[in-house]
């Protein structure tokens, strides 16, 4: 599952609304949703300020992959 997803995810389990995010992020509610809907992929600037806006740790939504991406 991408990043993006996971993240949607909590914030639906979590009671958390991406209006929220957006405000503490200053990323804007039209490209925080393509993100967390799998339409765009976040940088990982954006990555690293939505987990601070939620305090999680940036490794809580990663996890170690064993395989390479193909071309």
């Amino acid at each position: 599952m991408e990043v993006g997803l996971k993240i949607k995810d909590y914030l639906n389990n979590n009671g958390i609304s991406q209006a929220y995010i957006a405000r503490e992020t200053n990323i804007p509610i039209p490209k925080l949703n393509l993100a967390l809907n799998g339409n765009r992929k976040l940088t990982f600037e954006e990555y690293e300020l939505i987990c601070g806006a939620l305090d999680l740790n940036t490794d809580f939504f990663l996890k170690p992959r064993k395989q390479k991406i193909s071309d």
